[in-house]
């Protein structure tokens, strides 16, 4: 179960059943991304794909010479824009393609636009997704709900990319949902009306023990979008946000210009593939290694060209060369300025303290130093809220007046009214899990260690021992052990046996540390094949903006007043 693989297929075979000749790829805002993310536009030029535009352009010039492939979304949008291409087209050939289910009614429509009998082929490719590693997707889809109800269009595009990534893997699973949660069985229940609609689509061969698909619900464990990361991916997310495996460091001091926006793809880059999961002293290791084997290996100024092969020898290796030192030149830049952040906002003390709260039970240690960094001023306001949220999730049942006096501290700090109310509104918002089940488990085995490493200088690593709720999840899923009373089964059939196939969703949103301990459990457990999903890939900011979003900042305001107000007594 490889869902990059599978998109990359869906391109390769669009571009080959088109035939030879000069091409032109005609997609939406969201089949950009879906492609720009399984294939750099370098490979595709390798594949006669000359041109790409937009089906929403207006300043397309005509050119029949071209062939143009169009991945669409099946949207009516989508629809009417390819049906006024069609009556006036300003390419020779047209293979369609729709990333989902298209109606019939839609189907007949583009038949009778087709005028002027251009359209070779119409077929339904499921590459309806973002595929942003071989076992994580996401629809990068946010706003999802209000409260806890679904916003009605996020649950058709979530019903819509779940069933064409069940497609695109050849699966057709049975459904289990985490009961608490009313999003999840609604989901649940869409995705299952799909299959059953679409029998013949889903019509693949049995296997001896059926995939599952597991929805699961982002408020069963708000702490995990809430703490700060140290494996690079992850790290990277959350200090400086990935968008479709770009990076912008436009805001980095003295940044040169061919950096101000990089790519991390694990498909491209074998540095970032073989470090992605790796914590960040490790990192600063690996980068100096990287700079020492370059240095070796680039041409010396002085290299002397005698002869015709030491000149075929040199621009042979040139691109070699050149594509090395672009990568250690983006990772070095990357890495310097995830160390400057970590030290211009003290993340070390911050993260420490985060896992004394994820992971511990020692209430007055854990408000003490909470309180005492609420007074360094290096702490910026997002890190403020997180540490108190994470305090207020972990100690709920405490009483109010130490939650108080944190939240006036806030309000000293002139944090924002809605970051404030968001400390009682997530609180709310975490109430929604399973049943007798803590959102946080005190592990006193489980201790927070520091590792310094010399071998690059100003880098100071952190192993975290939080594991996310997800990996208990999954761990007694694939014992047998998982509770059909919490986690039941859509329907009557039960499943009797272990899971080898799993496609796990995050509704409200998946993490880079989620990423990361489903990779882990595929390499742990032989034979089983894990895929997470999620409506999209959180760091902490974008977690509180989805709050925000929802509803949450406004659910503990009166609480928050009665508690402002007790403190200032």
């Amino acid at each position: 179960m490889n869902v990059v693989l599978a998109v990359k297929q869906y391109v390769s075979k669009m571009i080959e059943e088109s035939g030879p000749g000069m091409k032109v790829l005609l997609m939406d805002k969201e089949t950009t991304s879906i492609i720009s993310m399984v294939y750099s536009q370098s490979e595709i030029l390798q594949k006669e794909v000359y041109l790409f535009e937009r089906i929403d352009s207006t300043n397309r010039e005509t050119m029949k010479h071209l062939k143009a492939i169009c991945f669409l979304r099946p949207t009516r949008v989508n629809v009417e824009l390819l049906m006024k291409e069609l009556r006036r087209p300003k390419y020779g050939q047209f293979f369609i393609y729709f990333s989902n289910v298209i109606s019939k009614a839609d189907i007949k429509d583009l038949a009778e636009a087709d005028e002027n009998e251009v359209v070779s082929e119409v077929q339904e490719f499921y590459g309806d997704f973002i595929a942003v590693s071989p076992h994580v997707f996401s629809f990068n889809l946010t706003g999802c709900s209000e409260g806890w109800n679904w916003n009605f269009p996020a649950m058709v595009r979530s019903t819509e990319g779940l069933t064409a990534v069940l497609l695109s893997l050849k699966k057709c699973p049975m459904i289990r949902f985490q009961a608490s949660s009313d999003m999840a069985k609604r989901l649940a229940a869409s995705v299952k009306q799909v299959i059953t609609r679409e029998y013949e689509l889903f019509d693949f061969r049995r296997t001896e023990v059926p995939p599952l698909l597991l929805i699961l619900d982002r408020s069963s464990d708000p702490i995990t979008p809430l703490l700060n990361q140290w494996s690079y991916q992850a790290m990277v997310h959350e200090l400086l946000g990935i968008s479709n495996n770009r990076i912008d460091l436009s805001r980095v001091p003295g940044i040169s210009k061919d950096l101000k926006e990089v790519v991390l793809s694990a498909d491209s880059d074998e540095f970032y593939a073989n470090n992605m999961y790796l914590n960040f002293g490790e990192i600063g290791c690996n980068i100096k290694n990287l700079m020492e084997d370059f240095q070796k290996k680039k041409p010396k100024r002085q290299q002397k060209l005698e002869s015709i092969a030491d000149m075929k020898a040199f621009v042979e290796n040139y691109p070699q060369f050149k594509k090395m030192s672009g990568t250690v030149a983006k990772h070095i830049t990357v890495v310097g300025e995830l160390s400057r952040l970590v030290a211009e906002r003290n993340l070390m003390a911050v993260s420490e303290v985060e896992q004394e709260l994820a992971c511990q039970n020692h209430h007055s240690k854990a408000l003490q130093n909470v309180k005492r960094l609420l007074e360094d001023p290096m702490l910026t306001d997002l890190d403020v809220t997180r540490l108190v949220m994470l305090y207020a999730l972990r100690y709920e049942k405490h009483q109010d007046k130490n939650l108080s006096s944190l939240l006036q501290t806030m309000s000293h700090r002139r944090i924002s009214e809605t970051y404030r109310q968001l400390v009682t509104g997530i609180v709310e918002y975490g109430r929604i899990k399973v049943s007798g089940d803590d959102l946080v488990t005190p592990k006193d085995a489980v201790a927070f260690t520091k590792q310094f490493f010399k071998g690059f200088k100003g880098i100071e690593n952190v192993y975290t021992q939080h594991q996310p709720r997800l990996h208990d999840t999954l761990d007694q899923l694939l014992k047998g052990k998982l509770k059909s009373n919490d986690y039941p089964f859509l329907g009557n059939t039960v499943l009797r046996d272990r899971p080898q196939d799993v496609v796990v969703f995050l509704i409200g949103g998946a993490t880079y540390e989620e990423a990361q301990t489903v990779y882990n459990l595929n390499r742990t457990n032989p034979g089983v094949r894990i895929v997470l999903g999620g409506t999209t890939i959180h760091n902490t900011k974008s977690f509180l903006e989805e709050l925000v979003s929802a509803g949450f900042h406004n659910r503990g305001t009166g609480k928050l007043d009665e508690m402002t107000r007790s403190s200032r007594w």
